[in-house]
């Protein structure tokens, strides 16, 4: 089941659960619903941290979970949020009743997103689901690698892996469900979403979630 899981626009998510309201890399955001329990960045480009997206979302008690060398930046919206943690890929860990894990996230020949920023994609246990959001990245070997129920992956190609290298790592990895990001607005086609579709191999479900 995925209803519990939105897509607005690039990489940017909301997850609802017991463990409360998540949001990953919120961006362009079209209200303000102010209800985040989490904000869980995977690294520092603009449409991924967007201060002013933290703003419309966050709350007095928010948690912001962003990449220990995310620090500085992080800085910046303190002011927004209950308390900031900081993660290194590689983890796992528990915060406020959240479980997570974090992947290493980054670009094997092209130089946008280099392994030694340590930027991360999430592994998230949301009610007995574990669902990854992989991050800008490639199809690594650490992606690769990952166990998950929900796989949610950018296609758009340019800064991270694009949509038939997507379907790999998706039929590598074999999720229940597979959802496409990252396409359609700075990168990529909306046509890049029936590209990973019709690559993506049974049984895995491909469903879109981003709206046009």
């Amino acid at each position: 089941m995925t209803d519990n899981i939105e897509v607005f626009t690039q990489n940017s998510i909301r997850i609802r659960g017991s463990a409360g309201t998540i949001y990953i890399d919120p961006f362009q955001m079209k209200e303000e619903p102010k209800d985040a329990d989490f904000i869980m960045l995977t690294h520092d480009h603009y449409d991924h941290f967007s201060p002013e997206d933290i703003e419309k979302v966050s709350k007095s008690d928010t948690v912001l979970i962003v990449p220990e060398k995310m620090a500085g930046k992080a800085r910046e919206v303190s002011g927004m949020v209950g308390r900031i943690e900081f993660v290194k890929p590689g983890m796992s860990r528990e915060i406020c009743g959240l479980e997570f894990e974090t992947v290493p996230a980054y670009n094997v020949l092209k130089p946008f997103h280099p392994k030694s920023a340590e930027w991360v994609g999430y592994i998230l246990c949301v009610d007995g689901q574990r669902i990854y959001i992989a991050g800008d990245t490639d199809a690594t070997k650490e992606a690769m690698a990952v166990k998950c129920d929900v796989a949610i992956v950018p296609v758009g190609g340019t800064y991270t892996m694009d949509a038939r290298n997507a379907a790999k790592l998706v039929n590598e990895i074999c999720p229940e469900t597979a959802i496409p990001v990252h396409y359609g607005s700075i990168v990529g086609k909306p046509g890049d979403a029936d590209i990973f579709k019709e690559n993506v191999k049974a049984p895995v479900k491909v469903e879109f979630k981003i709206a046009f």
